[in-house]
């Protein structure tokens, strides 16, 4: 791990180039309104009563070059609480629209977080420092700004997760407890209740979003559309060139690949987002705003954690690639309304898919340990196996995991069932009739045969599988374990599960228990099966 040199938290430099560059809202009352003709709100975290430290970081407290005594000391705790501001700080809200579950939403904004600044590190990276539950800003609408313990704890521990499990996502920093309590209604149902506040420190190159663009576009603000995107590529795109009409397309055709290559991954580790609006969609390609997702226990394409999507499941697994493009069509319209040329931006459009298809192709392919150019028939295997796995309740990802130690040859025990090694995969064992049975021994035939073709010694072969399929993801189940621990004052298991989480591709023999199927007294546990927006 990166070990920073000894650098006070008061001595990081700020180079807050987006409140400089670009025009802020000329209110300066914190109330809630539309706003106009401005990029973002500036307003001020609200302090809290007594915050305490719960986690952090360390690999994301190194891109800051911050040491661990700066994560231990007083000032951390209170700065990333919101209750006092460094040097250089410049806290706003951004402003920005969005398409929500298709529709679209008109401005939404930053209603619960507050960047406090954008942080130049010693090796020139920029980092935006965001607090996400400190506080109401102008974009609040009829919320509060404020977040709770349970989502907070998740949004921390998946953003980390996420990036050791290579996944492009935002980072997080802390996780600080408020001493408040914060009413919420979890599945808007009526019954609200009292929980513990929170407060998380996000940090990405940029925060910007689809949304950010489209609002503009929306409310016939060309001019300003057009500084928002020659900030973008002078700050976080300069290898484009100087901002202009060639640049913004190829800006368009960089955000499509980046999106495609971030939900393959999505795709391979089986995390489903959950909410996936255009408000949610980074134009750098990062994983954004972790509410209301979740992990695939049981291989299902229709499933979505969201309660709010159940009915529709815009959202569910399967088809997060094709919700993707959905929303990069958006933001081409809104790019369209300052160019005027469409060509361009429907073959960015026309790559995306097509990179979608390879990529997904190809990721397939390395979770079967196959190697060389990918065929048709390759792609036939995988799909088929795809096919099977939703016949019979089976966990992703075991099976995956547990492909890699299947035996070269078929065993004696697999004319009966199936191989010993995948045994632990299926929830339901009765749901493997002799139908099932058949039509896996012939994919597992076909997929021995293919293997014999690559001629990859059996080690060599489950190296490979075991570096694209992890061992340990952040099952609902786990998170929400340690959810209940941490409401107690227990942070045990969020320090465990962070340092599990570190090394997700690793046997670590001594977490073998963390290995497990869903519990079933997780199966339609609340905060387990399904998740609301509330926070």
């Amino acid at each position: 791990m990166y070990q920073p040199d000894s650098a006070p938290l008061s001595s990081l430099s700020f180079d807050n180039r987006f409140t400089r560059e670009l025009p802020a809202d000329p209110q300066p009352d914190n109330h809630r309104r539309q706003v106009r003709w401005a990029c973002y709100s500036r307003v001020q975290p609200t302090p809290v009563a007594k915050p305490r430290l719960l986690a952090w970081s360390p690999e994301a407290a190194a891109l800051l070059d911050l040491s661990e005594a700066d994560c231990r000391s007083p000032l951390f705790t209170e700065v990333f609480a919101g209750n006092r501001l460094l040097p250089g700080m410049d806290p706003f809200a951004m402003r920005y629209g969005g398409h929500q579950f298709g529709s679209w939403a008109g401005q939404l904004g930053d209603g619960r977080a507050i960047n406090l600044g954008e942080v130049v590190n010693r090796r020139g990276e920029r980092w935006t420092l965001q607090l996400k539950g400190a506080g109401p800003t102008p974009y609040s609408r009829r919320a509060d700004g404020l977040a709770v313990l349970r989502s907070s704890l998740r949004e921390f521990l998946c953003s980390e997760a996420m990036h050791h499990l290579g996944v492009p996502t935002t980072r997080a920093l802390s996780l600080i407890t408020t001493g408040e309590t914060v009413l919420r209604d979890m599945f808007y149902d009526g019954n609200p209740r009292q929980e513990p506040g929170a407060v998380v420190c996000r940090l990405a190159p940029s925060f910007l979003r689809f949304g950010n663009f489209e609002i503009l576009a929306a409310s016939d603000e060309g001019d300003l559309l057009r500084r928002l995107l020659d900030n973008s590529i002078s700050t976080d795109f300069p290898h484009l060139g100087p901002p202009g009409e060639e640049s913004y397309q190829n800006w368009f055709a960089e955000i499509c690949r980046r999106t495609a290559s971030m939900v393959v991954h999505w795709q391979r580790v089986g995390f489903v987002h959950g909410v996936m609006n255009t408000d949610n969609m980074s134009v750098l390609g990062l994983t954004i705003d972790y509410g209301p997702y979740g992990w695939l226990d049981d291989y299902n394409p229709d499933w979505t954690p969201n309660t709010t999507d159940a009915e529709g499941r815009r959202y569910r697994y399967g088809n997060q690639p094709a919700i993707a493009g959905w929303n990069l069509l958006q933001l081409g319209n809104a790019l369209y309304t300052l160019t005027g040329r469409a060509e361009p931006l429907q073959e960015a459009l026309g790559q995306y898919h097509a990179a979608v298809e390879e990529e997904m192709q190809a990721m397939l392919a390395a979770k079967l340990g196959l190697s060389g150019p990918s065929s048709e028939a390759d792609t036939a295997l995988g799909e088929e196996l795809l096919a099977i796995l939703t016949l019979a309740e089976t966990d992703m990802t075991i099976f995956f995991r547990r492909l890699s130690r299947l035996p070269d040859d078929a065993q004696a025990e697999e004319a009966a069932g199936p191989p010993a090694v995948l045994a632990d995969a299926w929830y339901r064992p009765e749901q493997l009739d002799a139908a099932y049975l058949d039509r896996l021994r012939r994919w597992l035939a076909a997929y021995r045969r293919r293997l014999q073709g690559d001629r990859l010694p059996a080690v060599e072969r489950q190296t490979r599988m075991d570096r694209t399929n992890p061992k340990y993801v952040l099952r609902n189940s786990l998170a929400q374990q340690a959810i209940e621990r941490a409401e107690q004052g227990d942070a045990g298991m969020v320090e465990e599960l962070l340092d599990l989480l570190r090394h997700p591709y690793d046997e670590q023999p001594e977490r073998e228990h963390f290995f497990a199927k869903r519990p079933e007294w997780a199966r339609n546990r609340p905060g387990c099966s399904m998740l609301s927006c509330s926070s």
